[in-house]
C-alpha cells in the first residue's frame, strides 16, 4: 500500500514538472525569439506570415512574380469573350446616294466588302434609321466610293452628320448656303431680330452654325454624274467609285444588308499607270479597325508570294 502511494507521487512529480517545463519553455521561447537565440521555432519575420511565406503584394503572385499583364502573356493563351463584331481591319467607304429631283446624300460605311467575283457583287450594312437607307430601298442604286488619306477628314463627318439636315456635297451647300442668306436678308428687311432670337432660333440646329449657316464638309466634296445609274451621284474626289444596283436587301437585325451588283467602275485617271495599270499603292487608301482610321502600312507581299520561287 505504501508502495502504491509512493508510485502516484512519482508519478504526481513528474507530471507537475513536465507541465512547469512546458510553461517554462513557452515563456522562454518568446524570450529567446525576442534574443534572436533558437528556441525550436523559427521566430516571425517581418514582412512574412505565421507560416513564414510573404503575403501577396499587388501586380505579383504568390510567388511572388509579377502577374501576367496585357501584351505579356505566353503565345497563344486566350481571353473568350462573347460574340461581337472584330473582324479588323475593314475598309471605310464613303456611299453616295440620291432620290431624282432631290439633293444627294453621303453616309460613311465600314460594314461593306465583297462577296463575289462573277458577277461582280458588294455588300454594304446600314442601320434602318439611316436617312440613307430608304433613299437606297427606294431607288435601289449606290456608289461606293473609296477614301484616301486626304478624304479621312471629309469621310468621318458624313458618318456623325446625318444627311436629313446637312447638305454633303460642296457645290449643293453653296447652293443651300445662297438661298439661306437671301431668306435671312429678307426676314431681317420686315422685323429687327434681337441677339437672344438668333440664337434661340440657330444655336443648335443640327447641321447648322450659329449664325444659321449650313456646315461644310472638311473637305472638297463634288458631285459627278454617274455613268450607269439614274440618281445616285460618284464622288468625284475619290480615286475609284464603284456604281452598284441593288439585287436583295436582307433584314439581318440592327442592320440591313443591301446585296448589290456592281455594273461599272470610275477610276481616277491620275492612278493609272503608262501601261494601263491601276496604281492603288499611290493612292494613299484608308482602312478602319476598332474605332480608328489607318493610312496603309508598307507593302508587304503581293498575291501568291509565299509561293513563288525566290530569285536568286
Amino acid at each position: 500500500m505504501k508502495q502504491k502511494k509512493d508510485n502516484r507521487a512519482e508519478y504526481s512529480g513528474r507530471r507537475a514538472k513536465k507541465q512547469s517545463g512546458r510553461e517554462a519553455g513557452g515563456e522562454s521561447g518568446q524570450i529567446l525569439a525576442k534574443s534572436g537565440k533558437k528556441s525550436g521555432k523559427k521566430p516571425k519575420q517581418p514582412g512574412r506570415d505565421a507560416s513564414g511565406k510573404k503575403p501577396e503584394q499587388p501586380g505579383r503572385d504568390a510567388s511572388g512574380k509579377r502577374s501576367k499583364q496585357p501584351g505579356r502573356q505566353a503565345p497563344g493563351s486566350k481571353q473568350v469573350w462573347r460574340g461581337g463584331n472584330m473582324l479588323y481591319p475593314v475598309p471605310a467607304v464613303m456611299v453616295s446616294c440620291a432620290r431624282k429631283g432631290e439633293r444627294p446624300d453621303i453616309i460613311t460605311v465600314a460594314w461593306a466588302g465583297t462577296v463575289c467575283s462573277n458577277p461582280p457583287m458588294v455588300s454594304i450594312s446600314i442601320r434602318p434609321q439611316r436617312y440613307s437607307h430608304d433613299i437606297i430601298e427606294e431607288t435601289g442604286e449606290f456608289v461606293i466610293n473609296l477614301v484616301t488619306e486626304k478624304l479621312a477628314r471629309a469621310c468621318d463627318w458624313c458618318g456623325v452628320r446625318s444627311g436629313r439636315d446637312t447638305v454633303k456635297f460642296t457645290a449643293e451647300a453653296e447652293v443651300q448656303r445662297d438661298e439661306a442668306a437671301s431668306v435671312e436678308k429678307a426676314r431681317e428687311e420686315t422685323f429687327e431680330m434681337t441677339a437672344a432670337g438668333a440664337k434661340r432660333g440657330f444655336e443648335g440646329a443640327a447641321g447648322r452654325d450659329r449664325k444659321g449657316k449650313l456646315e461644310a464638309a472638311p473637305e472638297k466634296l463634288t458631285a459627278g454624274k454617274a455613268s450607269c445609274l439614274e440618281a445616285a451621284p460618284i464622288i468625284l474626289e475619290s480615286p475609284v467609285s464603284l456604281e452598284c444596283r441593288v439585287k436583295q436587301k436582307i433584314e439581318l437585325g440592327s442592320h440591313d444588308m443591301f446585296l448589290a451588283e456592281v455594273v461599272c467602275v470610275d477610276v481616277d485617271e491620275a492612278f493609272i499607270d503608262s501601261k494601263g495599270r491601276l496604281d492603288l499603292d499611290s493612292a494613299g487608301l484608308i482602312a478602319y479597325s476598332h474605332g480608328t482610321y489607318f493610312g496603309l502600312g508598307k507593302k508587304l507581299g503581293t498575291f501568291g508570294y509565299s509561293v513563288r520561287r525566290r530569285e536568286g
